[in-house]
């Protein structure tokens, strides 16, 4: 569910109008709800409630300061992936001793920042990356936190581009080495073993793959928890959510009315899976970020112009690939409405496109719509997880604002960038 509804014929975000949004802010805008944030983080909390659980919020998905800041606020946890993100999370009021440091290719430098500020746990992804922490903890005479990764070989049934617990992922160790490498780990000085992770792919649907992998990792989890005293057992993230039937799925009718279409809901994954992890006696720690942020999010974008030609009638909008470029590389779909309320009105297929010069730079194609008009604002939906923490200023195009809506106040959480801020920090020589 979501706050985004029509409301007299204007699509508001909580009690504010989008089009109120875009012509104070202007275009492209991302606009964020707090409440649905907040809902989100608080819903998959009290579901697990049975568990001794950490919400760790995936960084990468959205990591504007001031949604990090309303997740620290809830008492939220951190996985991160670089050494950005960690000082974000820091400059956001996040605690840095909350934080699980994933990811396969941690530098030097962002391993000793990691020490410094004493996180939670480094997710070790190989073998080589366990020796050069131990060297780097050594040479700043401390022990680090890990949690060794291990890579299940499920299917996530996910796109390839997120799938990450299959054999041929480049992510963790193979399930049948693992105990080999935490008895290594046990023999290094400088190592301090806390828990044991996995995460298994991204957009997951299904509550199938959960199992599954959870299920494979239990027997290991046990026997290690003796041998190793692990303190946590990290599920990882991957909680999917609606982008086909976004704008409805923001209705509590529609999850009760329509569970062919519904994504897997947190009472059937709390359900499946808190049998499976509480008699670990274990400390679980999840890593959703899609979940908290993603269906919480929107594009705004204005409409350019129509451009029709013998085959194809194209809608041109002012946001392009490089401000939200999951439909370009991985054909995500994200659905589009325009924020004044279409009334009974006959549908036709366009092509909603942006002015990138890509024929990738599409955001829908044969996209069934109600007439439009150059000037028209459109919504991109569930454009909350994956949209800004992606964008380039390819074709050097300034990135766009963002705004997070409180009831009936938006604020604005990132200026627009100018032309004088694309070359800032470049160096003209003579």
């Amino acid at each position: 569910m979501h706050s985004f509804h029509y409301q007299r014929a204007k699509l508001t975000c909580e009690s504010y109008p989008l089009d109120k949004a875009a012509e104070r802010y202007g275009t492209p805008l991302y606009v964020y709800s707090s409440q649905t944030i907040v809902d989100h983080y608080q819903r998959l909390d009290r579901a697990l409630h049975e568990l001794r659980h950490e919400i760790c919020y995936a960084v990468k998905a959205n990591s504007n300061l001031s949604v990090i800041r309303l997740l620290a606020d809830q008492g939220a946890g951190f996985d991160i992936v670089s050494g950005g993100e960690l000082y974000r999370v820091i400059k956001a009021g996040g605690n840095p001793a909350k934080c699980t440091f994933a990811g396969v290719g941690k530098s030097r430098e962002e391993i000793e920042y990691a020490l410094r500020c004493e996180v939670l746990s480094f997710n070790i992804e190989s073998e080589q990356e366990l020796s050069a922490i131990d060297e780097i903890a050594k040479s700043l005479n401390k022990r680090a936190p890990i949690a060794i990764r291990v890579n299940p070989d499920v299917s996530a049934s996910t796109h390839k581009y997120i799938s990450t617990g299959k054999t041929e992922n480049k992510f963790g160790i193979a399930i049948d080495h693992v105990a080999e490498v935490y008895n290594r780990a046990q023999r290094m000085s400088n190592i301090r073993i806390r828990g044991i992770q996995m995460h298994i792919g991204s957009q997951i649907t299904e509550i199938k793959p959960f199992v599954q992998a959870i299920e494979k990792l239990v027997p290991l989890v046990r026997q290690l928890r003796s041998e190793c005293g692990l303190e946590f057992f990290s599920i990882g993230g991957g909680i999917g959510i609606v982008y086909r039937g976004s704008l409805e799925s923001g209705d509590k009718i529609w999850w009760k009315e329509d569970e062919p279409r519904h994504a897997l809901t947190i009472q059937e994954y709390a359900g499946a899976t808190i049998p499976l992890l509480k008699s670990l006696s274990l400390r679980v720690l999840l890593e959703p970020g899609r979940f908290l942020v993603g269906n919480a999010g929107v594009l705004l974008t204005r409409v350019l112009y129509v451009k029709k030609t013998p085959g194809k009638t194209f809608l041109i909008v002012d946001a392009g690939m490089n401000d939200l470029i999951r439909p370009a590389l991985y054909q995500g779909y994200h659905e589009i409405v325009p924020v004044r309320e279409p009334k009974d009105q006959p549908l036709s297929k366009v092509d909603v496109v942006g002015p990138v010069c890509e024929s990738g730079d599409f955001f829908a194609l044969d996209r069934d719509l109600p007439p439009i008009a150059p000037g028209d604002i459109l919504a991109l939906m569930s454009a909350g997880a994956y949209g800004f923490t992606m964008a380039s200023n390819y074709n050097s195009r300034p990135l766009a604002a963002e705004v997070l809506v409180a009831g009936t106040e938006a604020k604005i959480i990132r200026r627009r960038q100018t032309y004088a801020d694309l070359i800032q920090q470049e160096i003209t020589l003579d």
